[in-house]
């Protein structure tokens, strides 16, 4: 066999392997490494540098098999090195930890530069892999350290300064926003808050309506009005649960015709208690159209966190308020249903209603 012949057989052999896609496609983390027989280096599948003819390629599980093979490490994609993404989130978690135990909240420039990043880089990278900028994760910590300090039932003004907010009188103008009630009342348990609810039947089951002064809180789906109506008990141990009234009755129903029939639109305000990943996870699911889908990709990249995937499947998980913020509209990339809260033969369902509008 000449040498044509035998190049021809060896670029066959290569491109009917799956690790040759993998390379064309340039691919992440694909978990093996490959040589050029005519560059003398061995690279990531990921590897930037110019597309090699596949005649002159060899595969390697490992650093150590290409190198015992007699190929150097590339020094373009530093194949024998912790991966460039590994090292962001490194230095991202590292941030992390930084603002979660300072005092008072580290600007920019400082956080970039404990960790090593100019103060642009670092704030692209800390929101591309978080999904949140330094300052609103900052926040989003301290509304959690409060809670957890209300929690323990200690005097109001000492859990919001042990939380990191400086001034108790600035934190009250905004409380109703972070804990959706008085701080007392969240200590407390949300006692003498007056959460109105009601219990009605759709052709998913039993579902929960729930309302606060400032709008619905909880829309609850299930096959057992008594599980959904300690669920709400769970929420807020302490509070005037009030059984609804003929009026209430009426919200209820609303809900429920929402439900049986999606093109009417929901114009219920809506109390809407999250953290601010989670609350710009739930806007972005509120603007897919009824009748239509979209992945967990396509909303980590609408909410400018393209590497936030698995957050967002999370926030969707944890939306308590089904239909009105459509969890259900979310899928896998590959279109499948993923899981839903209330259950994956209801969110087909309410897909396929949707679809037949």
């Amino acid at each position: 066999m000449n040498r044509s012949a035998k190049a021809a057989q060896r670029a066959v052999e290569t491109e009917s392997d799956p690790r040759w896609a993998a390379v064309v496609a340039r691919a992440a983390d694909a978990g093996f490494f490959y040589s050029v027989a005519t560059t003398g280096v061995y690279c990531r599948p990921a590897c930037a540098a110019r597309p090699a003819r596949p005649e002159n390629v060899r595969f390697h599980a490992t650093c150590e098999d290409a190198e015992r093979a007699g190929f150097r490490p590339c020094k373009r994609c530093k194949p024998n090195e912790v991966p460039l993404a590994e090292q962001h989130a490194a230095r991202i978690t590292q941030a992390c930890r930084i603002i979660e135990e300072a005092e008072t909240e580290p600007n920019l420039e400082t956080l970039a530069q404990r960790i090593g990043l100019s103060a642009y880089h670092f704030h692209r990278l800390f929101k591309q892999i978080t999904g949140l900028t330094p300052r609103a994760y900052a926040a989003a910590h301290r509304e959690k350290r409060l809670r957890e300090e209300l929690s323990r039932g200690g005097p109001v003004t000492g859990a919001i300064f042990e939380a990191g907010y400086n001034s108790n009188g600035r934190f009250y103008e905004k409380s109703n926003k972070v804990l959706g009630m008085t701080p007392t009342v969240w200590r407390d348990g949300g006692a003498d808050t007056d959460i109105r609810f009601a219990i009605g039947e759709c052709s998913l089951g039993s579902v929960l309506v729930a309302t606060s002064g400032i709008g619905v809180c909880a829309i609850l789906l299930g096959d057992d009005p008594t599980i959904l109506a300690r669920d709400l008990q769970d929420r807020f141990p302490h509070a005037n649960l009030i059984g609804g009234d003929a009026e209430f009755e009426q919200l209820v129903a609303q809900v429920v015709g929402f439900v049986e029939a999606p093109g009417l639109g929901f114009n219920l305000p809506l109390d809407v208690r999250g953290t601010a990943f989670q609350q710009r996870v739930w806007q972005a699911l509120q603007s897919i159209p009824a009748g239509e889908t979209a992945s967990y990709a396509e909303i980590a990249k609408a909410i400018g966190s393209p590497a936030a995937v698995r957050a967002v499947a999370q926030a969707c998980a944890a939306n308590a308020i089904a239909v009105a913020i459509p969890c259900h509209r979310v899928i896998r990339n590959d279109g499948g249903l993923s899981g839903y809260r209330w259950g994956v033969e209801r969110k087909r369902a309410l897909l396929d209603k949707e679809a037949r509008r």
